[in-house]
């Protein structure tokens, strides 16, 4: 068993009884089955919570003021999923052959790319004229060629 430390005293998955199953799944695989309780969130029409559900498809109806805190705490889950996919898209649209070479960081990255303005025109350098680059020597340029 996988020691969480402190327990959480409830689970709300923002999906129905297939993610409440998931979730219980894994924890009955750490013995944790009984001790959380476990509910999905069902959805209105214009993607609302408007009740939970339990793992036995029981529904259950929600004040006012539990509807906004859960509204509040899926617009929260959303913006943070949303930050991170695009800090993944970013990067991954940032990202260059160079990254991919060992010796080679972001300072040299940019240094190379500033003095060659593409990596088409890195690749058609000479070893001799990418070892001029600041911070770049002969082994360093080799590698650049050979990887490129």
């Amino acid at each position: 068993m996988v020691d969480f430390g402190k327990l959480p005293d409830l689970i709300l998955a923002d999906g129905g009884i297939t993610q409440i199953r998931a979730i219980k799944n894994a924890l009955k695989e750490n013995q944790l089955e009984d001790k959380i309780p476990v509910f999905g969130m069902i959805k209105d029409d214009k993607h609302s919570t408007k009740a939970l559900i339990n793992e036995e498809r029981k529904e259950f109806e929600i004040s006012e003021n539990l509807f906004h805190f859960i509204t509040n705490l899926q617009d929260e889950v959303h913006k943070t999923a949303i930050e991170y996919h695009r800090k993944v898209r970013d990067k991954e649209m940032t990202k260059s052959k160079l990254d991919e070479i060992t010796g080679i960081g972001e300072k040299k990255r940019s240094l190379l790319l500033k003095k060659f303005g593409s990596i088409k025109k890195l690749k058609e350098a000479d070893v001799t004229e990418i070892a001029k680059v600041k911070g770049i020597n002969l082994n360093l340029a080799k590698k650049i060629k050979e990887e490129l």
